[in-house]
């Protein structure tokens, strides 16, 4: 299977392949709009303004799934990052990225790169924290762990990073220039 053979659903129903996307790099991030990573969208938005005449896309699927810091409509959350942070790359309909609900594009994303830890510093700490009181096992299964979990793709399709929410920027924009 291919990152190719996935398909997302814009917040207008439209379903788009990721064919479409091929031959750029792809930055894929389930994102919420009352969270405390929610102002990342300000740097993925430059990352963006940057890179994506060079080939660069960024696929943003808002997800409700943790804590429930993503309550609005699809309509709602388009709104909001476009007038708190002028967001310009795809937004994609409200979706599930864990459980029996969730997109087929997770259960490849997570099959191809697994969960690897939250790197270091105060973020990271306080992430392992509080996961340790929902999953005590979660160090060792694939599943998101929070908002703002970044994937990247190669030009070719293959899922070559992930990035937890607690990675600093600089790092994933670093990674993506790099593919660039």
């Amino acid at each position: 299977m291919s990152i190719y053979e996935q398909t997302v659903t814009t917040a207008e129903n439209q379903e788009v392949s990721l064919k479409e996307y091929q031959g750029k790099v792809l930055l894929i991030v389930n994102t919420a709009t009352g969270c405390g990573f929610t102002p990342q969208y300000k740097e993925l938005e430059a990352m963006y303004e940057k890179f994506h005449d060079k080939g660069l896309e960024i696929i943003d699927i808002p997800c409700n799934q943790f804590a429930g810091q993503t309550p609005g409509t699809d309509e709602e959350i388009h709104e909001f990052c476009t007038l708190n942070y002028n967001t310009r790359f795809p937004q994609m309909k409200k979706s599930d990225v864990n459980g029996e609900k969730e997109l087929p594009l997770y259960t490849y994303l997570k099959q191809e790169k697994g969960f690897e830890g939250f790197g270091k510093g105060p973020k990271a700490m306080m992430m392992s924290a509080m996961l340790k009181t929902i999953d005590k096992d979660y160090k060792n299964n694939p599943a998101i762990k929070w908002n703002f979990t970044k994937f990247l793709v190669d030009r070719e399709g293959k899922v070559v990073a992930r990035f937890e929410p607690t990675y600093d920027m600089k790092k994933v924009e670093a990674a993506v220039e790099e593919l660039i």
